[in-house]
């Protein structure tokens, strides 16, 4: 057997296991392979993915691998990418307040805020059914059956698929009843996250979502930019949204209008460590 180090971060409950390059390099494994295992809440850490620093690209400052805790990729993670840029600006991988980062999704730009936030450019939302990718013919307001329920869906990329459905209903309860179904829809080629929202006013949601990959979550960053972006489009809301899930609050801005789409969505939060720590395997 062999001991790691570990840390292990959380943005609104939404946890994570990060490891530096080095040390996953002791293991021999896959990325695959370790990340269920380390993020197995039972016989591991713990934790809804495994982030492994990229410190080796070539056109960005630095990069990531991320996997969810069913040793699934994820392009992009928008929680994972805040613990990710806190960590490795205070571990000083990076040594300015703004930087790129290399992902499945393309190139993220994040900054650490004075006021202990990260705040994430997390890039235009793509919103053509090919690149999603979904299968409808309009990414706004299709049917989706879930159980015999019909929902009124919208499909929004940030870099890994999301259906936005929004309700009056109790949005916890059907993440939980409907959530696994549509996740796994045919619509989805590649699966999807899932989120319901509920409209509070023209600058509040709130949001509860079922992940790909991992399920119900406390908080899902790039689900609070679909889903901040799915009630713009749909004249629900203004460019300033506060988006409330169980984990708490995320902050997003968007210029974007259903005639113009082709503006950057940003996304502010927190990101706070749990604890560090070394584990065998």
């Amino acid at each position: 057997m062999i001991s790691i180090n570990f840390t292990k971060m959380q943005g609104l409950g939404n946890d994570f296991v990060i490891l530096d390059y080095d040390e996953y390099q002791k293991t021999n494994m896959t990325l695959e392979s370790l990340a269920i295992k380390l993020c197995d809440r039972h016989f591991g850490i713990g934790a809804d993915g495994l982030i492994v620093i990229n410190p080796n690209t070539e056109k960005t400052d630095i990069g990531w691998f991320f996997y969810n805790s069913d040793g699934s990729i994820a392009q992009m993670c928008g929680n994972g990418m805040r613990c990710f840029a806190k960590y490795v600006y205070e571990k000083k991988y990076v040594n300015k307040e703004e930087f790129s980062v290399e992902t499945k999704a393309g190139t993220i730009i994040p900054q650490i805020l004075k006021n202990g936030l990260v705040k994430v450019n997390m890039g235009i939302p793509i919103l053509e059914p090919h690149k999603i990718p979904a299968r409808v013919e309009n990414n706004l307001n299709f049917e989706i059956t879930a159980q015999d329920k019909k929902f009124t869906a919208n499909a929004i990329s940030m870099g890994n698929p999301h259906c936005v459905i929004i309700t009056e209903e109790d949005t916890k309860a059907l993440a939980l009843k409907y959530g696994r179904d549509i996740e796994v829809n045919k619509i989805f080629p590649e699966k999807t996250n899932v989120e319901f929202i509920k409209i509070l006013s023209r600058n509040e949601i709130n949001l509860d979502v079922w992940e790909r990959g991992c399920g119900i979550t406390l908080a899902c960053g790039t689900g609070a930019c679909a889903s901040a972006a799915a009630g713009i489009l749909n004249g629900f809301l203004d460019g300033q949204v506060q988006v409330n899930l169980p984990g708490g609050k995320l902050y997003i801005e968007w210029e974007g209008t259903k005639e113009n789409t082709n503006h950057n969505i940003f996304m502010s939060g927190a990101a706070d460590l749990s604890f560090t720590g070394n584990i065998k395997i």
